[in-house]
């Protein structure tokens, strides 16, 4: 273990890696790439010798931690030690070598910190400093948003989780109407019964947090087992109080929060419901305490929320976006109740009862368009921001990448290297001149002294790639300005890369000079270009217009498509024939970061069902709300002579206008919400999916609609006579 300093290389076979590159029979050990004994026809315990030094081959590396983010290998990896290094005698001066240095930190060190100070300490030092979070950019951009979406899925159900809390108190309530009401008439003020029900609900909660916070507590560890072979470090599995606490306080303050304003229905209760089987359902005010309260802990709420959050900007607008949303959804209710009062009275009786259940006196209309809205809002935004997300993942890994690039292949070898690579089965690969240059001046000023954005510093740190092109090269396209015709000639013209041109504040029409060969060229960009370097395949930050760079020296560079099984066979023709052309293996280090990504699309998909599960929970609940005043409705129209079915069909048609509405308000909130969330925090190019969309409205209204028609079914199985019996 302890590699550099974390995690372990793991060889075939299985060894130390300090014994293997150990000195042993008069030779220093070497673990290699498979790929270098097919190539040379070699095995283990075999020699070869590099520089001065004689190596025995003892390993084959399987894996190592950082292969996905240690950068471009040039050729089959070969590790030794820092002796049988200085034995070979590569180490001269003017030898191309980069080192490495990892540096290990205490726990709780800001490491981030210290590298911006070593940076400031030291600017012209040209060395790259990366803390583990930018290991791999790319990859941690990825990342980052994964963790965004998790923050919203934190937050969302703690949102959707308050709404079912409420729900269901308020149903509980409701239930209990007769034991209210004979406290009541036993002398019992509104202020007791009130302080019994909370606590009552309160143990309730502490008992559910204490559950949640055990089986959160223990969960790691069971999916220790299950990570271990996956992650290429050890973990550590432990149990801290800190996280336990704050999941235990906001469990807590949600609750309360949630529990308060249905609570408050208990003062709506009079003594007079004992002695009919319904409740008074006159409005009464919601005293000011309970106002000051509710307020209170929202504002605590919001506060830890944001405080605590990873991100306190998804935080902040998603507290807003909970605002807005209550709001909006709590005037769509009202809406409802206004336009039902006064359309009129339909002929179709079942029509007529539809739209006065709407705004009957008590009638729950509002309580359960605001539950729907907010549990389907929630739905479609992790619904489409979870889409989105995968989809950025899945575009993350390229359809088809490059088996080899094969570089310094020389102009006069271009033809048998053609001919080399027709001649394997299913093979194909593009090829492109290129030279390497560095860049010297922008706009007439010397790099030293031009202002560059840190991000794109390290493009002026040495020579780069670069090439000449009459067509645009594939994964680009135009961000500013216009490609230049096929048969071009006159002064010298840059395409560029548009993301580093932000940083180095360049802009077309602007120059930039270029050291080739000692040589200064200065060219004019004449456009800026999007590059997908994701996609693995051939492309450069500079690409020159046709003739500027036709007669300098240079060599080829080349990317060959082929099918894994004829990789080796290839790659040793290629050696043999031309040893001076190197191979770099993409498929290795694309597996590595393949797993990776396979894994974060998992982690995405799977916390999204936590949302939708609790989603699923308040449809649920809010459906239920008001169960027992459909019964007692269902019992007087049964006794008026009402039929089944147009019992059935009044309250599909109530149902069926709250969901409609709530759905259609919902879609479109949720999809703006998303959008936010996408553009303006995770940075994503947005892409509208009507599959998620629709898909998960259906599901909700399916899902509501087999509720709806559940309860219904259950209130017309109820018996009149032990309901006449009470009145």
């Amino acid at each position: 273990g302890a590699y550099p300093l974390y995690g372990a290389v793991i060889l075939s076979p299985d060894q130390n890696l300090g014994a293997a590159l150990g000195a042993r029979d008069g030779s220093y050990g070497a673990a290699v790439d498979p790929a270098i004994l097919g190539r040379l026809g070699l095995t283990i315990g075999e020699r070869i010798k590099i520089g001065d030094a004689v190596l025995q081959i003892r390993a084959t590396i399987m894996r190592e931690p950082d292969a996905a983010t240690g950068g471009l290998i040039f050729g089959p990896r070969v590790l030794i030690s820092d002796q049988a290094l200085a034995a070979t005698g590569l180490i001269q001066p003017g030898a191309l070598v980069t080192y490495r240095y990892r540096l290990r930190f205490p726990p709780g060190f800001d490491a981030a910190a210290w590298a911006n100070s070593a940076q400031a300490a030291f600017p012209e030092a040209g060395w790259q400093i990366r803390t583990f979070g930018e290991a791999s950019p790319s990859l941690q951009r990825l990342i980052d948003r994964v963790g965004l979406f998790l923050s919203l899925v934190g937050l969302t159900s703690l949102l959707v989780g308050g709404v079912g809390i409420g729900n269901a108190i308020g149903n509980y309530i409701a239930g209990k109407t007769s034991t209210i009401a004979t406290l009541k008439c036993l002398g019992a003020p509104n202020r007791l019964v009130f302080a019994a029900y909370l606590f009552e609900v309160l143990g309730f909660a502490i008992l559910g947090i204490a559950v949640a916070l055990l089986l959160g507590a223990l969960a790691p560890i069971a999916a220790a087992p299950l990570l271990s072979g996956v992650l290429p470090v050890s973990l550590r599995f432990a149990i801290h109080p800190a996280p336990l606490a704050l999941a235990a306080l906001f469990g807590f303050l949600t609750t309360l929060l949630f529990s308060l304003w249905p609570l408050a229905g208990i003062g709506r209760i009079s003594a007079g419901a004992l002695f009919r089987d319904t409740v008074d359902r006159a409005r009464r005010r919601i005293p000011p305490g309970i106002i000051a309260a509710t307020a209170t802990l929202a504002l605590g709420l919001a506060t830890l929320s944001i405080v605590t959050a990873h991100d306190r900007t998804v935080a902040l607008w998603f507290v807003g976006g909970a605002i807005a949303a209550f709001a909006l959804f709590e005037g769509a209710g009202t809406a409802i109740l206004w336009v039902a009062r006064r359309v009129g009275r339909p002929r179709r009786p079942v029509l007529r009862l539809a739209l006065a259940n709407l705004h009957r006196p008590g009638a729950p209309t509002a309580q359960i368009v605001l539950s729907l809205g907010i549990g389907l809002t929630v739905l479609v935004a992790v619904a489409l921001v979870e889409a989105n997300l995968s989809h950025e993942v899945e575009t993350k890994v390229p359809a088809e990448a490059p088996a080899f690039f094969f570089i310094d292949i020389q102009p006069d070898q271009l033809a048998g290297f053609d001919a080399l690579v027709r001649a394997t089965p299913g093979a194909r690969f593009d090829q492109v001149p290129m030279m390497r240059g560095r860049i010297t001046r922008l706009n007439g000023v010397p790099v030293e002294e031009a202002a560059v954005a840190p991000e794109a510093q390290w493009v002026l740190r040495s020579d780069r790639g670069l090439t000449y092109s009459a067509s645009m090269p594939q994964g680009s396209r135009l961000a500013a300005g216009a490609w230049w015709p096929s048969d071009y000639q006159g002064p010298p013209l840059v395409s560029f890369d548009a993301a580093l041109a932000r940083g180095m504040g360049l802009k077309v029409g602007d120059t930039l000079t270029v050291n080739l060969l000692g040589r200064e060229i200065t060219a004019t960009i004449a456009n800026l270009r999007s590059v997908d370097w994701e996609r693995l395949g051939i492309n450069f930050v500079m690409v020159f217009a046709p003739g500027t760079l036709e007669h300098a020296p240079q060599t080829h560079l080349a990317a060959v498509y082929l099918p894994p099984a004829e990789e080796e066979d290839l790659a040793r023709a290629v050696t043999e024939r031309f040893p001076n052309i190197s191979a770099i293996h993409v498929r290795e280090a694309l597996a590595a970061v393949n797993r990776i990504i396979g894994m974060i699309g998992r982690a995405v998909r799977l916390t999204a069902l936590v949302t939708v599960g609790a989603g699923a929970l308040v449809l649920g609940g809010a459906v239920a709300a008001g169960h027992r005043r459909r019964v007692y409705d269902a019992v007087v129209l049964k006794v008026l002579g009402a039929t089944r079915g147009v019992i059935t069909r009044a309250f599909l048609i109530e149902n069926g206008i709250t969901g409609v509405l709530a759905a259609l308000v919902a879609g479109a909130l949720g999809t703006i919400a998303a959008y936010f969330l996408v553009t303006r925090l995770m940075k994503l190019d947005w892409v509208f999916l009507p599959v998620p969309l629709l898909s998960t409205v259906t599901l909700a209204a399916l899902l509501t609609a087999a509720l709806g028609f559940a309860g219904t079914w259950r209130a017309l199985g109820a018996k009149p006579a032990s309901y006449l019996r009470n009145e």
